[in-house]
């Protein structure tokens, strides 16, 4: 146990509370595995054997290592996940005050399950944009933040005042979701110096180096809590994107420590595991003809429309501009017809997981699962189909994961849902359909989806990543065997 998946697993949950901060482990992790850090806005040198990741918005993370026998028009072996988790996030006007005490406005991010945020000893984490001046001039950053400690709660209210609550817990996510950061009596007894220039704002006497709209939105207090945390003045704070965190860290529980128990394991384990298979594996691409990557995408959970989530063009922009790299430089070696179709051939030879948790029979609710497809822990990866391309899985590629499985050992599960139940979906449907690419949707058996505290088994945790890296070994020579071109 001590050195298994599931264990660095933990490690990775407890230093990645919010995406920005997954991006940033992956980035230590890549690194300290010599991984050359790109920029989009400029010009890349690749070369064959290279490994390189580059960031977009800090919050979605793509890396890649290059066989060292790859040709321009070979194929990618890509494993795409999501760095983001239901959550309540602060709003740009969080402050609140009601009745006596002081609450943080949240507007709720994702389909979470928002009573599992009740009664649980929270804290904030994200980004905070900072302006510092040095002299005459200001400097712009941007810094991550994690308040360890517990400062804010959302509390239920007592049985005595709502005897039915047993009978069906419905939260107002706009009006009850608010958690409690102090009572207005103890804030005022302990007033930051920081609140004095806040109070002359409220009475409308705006000093002249401070704008109203800096000092109003968010309680003084909280303010003084980041800017303690990152060493700097409250009014250095410009803007920040925080969301709502549990503080109770990932851990390995169970009677006989067999379950991981955790938030945000949709979809950071998946994540984790794709990510540390293509370290390992990236140690040896002397035979590799390919592209090995993994895409770690921010807002699914929202539907991953933005720049930097899956259905934007950063997956496609990675391809063509590898490809395109390294066809260049073909020309410039003497090839004299190497760029014709280059991307559209790269994408046909190419193949794409992905990877987003299961849901696992649960043991009190069985009636919620299709009887002939019933996922459990400890059974390895389930593959997801679904006749009305909720999932982008079909015969060839649930072929093509099963036979890597099989070649290793691997043991792979199925899952559809039932005909009477609506489905849910993941990155794959998109980057399918947007890029044109083979894929097969995976993901490790979990409980309590979209929990505060999630739970899934510790040997799935392993099967995944081994499954993944036999992936990314395995592919090529397997897809050369495949007599399934179209003419």
């Amino acid at each position: 146990m001590a050195n298994s998946p599931a264990v660095e697993l933990i490690e990775f949950l407890n230093a990645a509370p919010t995406p920005f901060h997954a991006v940033q482990e992956s980035k230590r992790r890549l690194q300290k595995a010599g991984y050359q850090h790109l920029s989009e806005k400029a010009e890349w040198a690749l070369e064959a054997g290279g490994k390189y990741f580059f960031t977009r918005n800090f919050s979605t993370i793509v890396a890649f290592a290059v066989g060292k026998k790859y040709v321009p028009g070979n194929g990618f072996m890509i494993i795409g996940a999501h760095t983001d988790s239901p959550c309540p996030k602060l709003k740009p006007v969080s402050k609140v005050t009601k009745y006596g005490f002081l609450e943080v406005g949240v507007q709720t991010y994702g389909g979470g399950l928002w009573h599992t945020w009740f009664d649980r000893d929270l804290t904030v984490a994200g980004r905070v944009v900072l302006k510092r001046k040095s002299g005459e001039k200001s400097t712009y950053s941007h810094e991550l933040v994690r308040i360890e400690q517990p400062i804010m709660r959302i509390p239920t209210l007592a049985i005595h005042l709502d005897r039915g609550v047993n009978d069906g817990f419905k939260v107002n996510t706009q009006t009850q979701l608010a958690p409690v950061l102090a009572s207005v009596i103890k804030a005022e007894a302990n007033r930051p110096a920081v609140t004095d220039t806040a109070r002359t704002s409220e009475e409308g006497i705006s000093p002249p180096d401070v704008k109203e709209h800096e000092v109003a939105n968010h309680h003084p207090l909280l303010l003084q809590i980041i800017s303690d945390e990152l060493a700097c003045k409250p009014e250095e704070i410009v803007d920040f994107e925080l969301q709502v965190c549990d503080t109770q860290p990932s851990i390995i529980g169970g009677a006989l420590k067999e379950f991981v128990f955790s938030g945000r394991l949709d979809n950071l384990c998946s994540s984790f595991c794709s990510l540390k298979a293509l370290i390992d594996s990236s140690s040896n691409l002397g035979d590799e003809v390919g592209i090995r990557m993994v895409a770690l995408f921010d807002h699914e959970e929202v539907g991953s429309n933005s720049a930097q989530g899956a259905g934007s063009p950063v997956l496609v922009d990675a391809l063509r501009r590898i490809t395109s790299h390294f066809g260049e430089s073909a020309v410039k070696g003497g090839n004299t017809n190497p760029a014709e179709g280059l991307i559209e051939r790269a994408i046909q030879k190419s193949f794409l997981v992905s990877a987003d948790m299961a849901h696992c029979l649960h043991p009190n609710y069985p009636d919620k699962h299709e009887e002939n497809h019933q996922p459990k822990m400890h059974k390895g990866l389930v593959i997801k189909e679904n006749a009305n391309q909720r999932y982008a899985t079909n015969a060839i590629t649930s072929f093509i994961f099963r036979e890597i499985a099989k070649m290793r050992n691997l043991p792979t599960q199925s899952f559809v849902v039932r005909n009477d139940m609506a489905c849910g979906s993941t990155i794959g449907p998109i980057l399918a359909s947007g890029i044109g690419i083979r894929t097969v949707d995976v993901g490790a058996p979990q409980l309590s989806m979209h929990s505060i505290r999630e739970m899934c088994g510790v040997d799935d945790v392993g099967y995944s990543y081994n499954h993944f890296k036999a992936f990314f070994e395995d592919f090529s020579a397997l897809d050369a065997q495949l007599a399934v071109d179209e003419p």
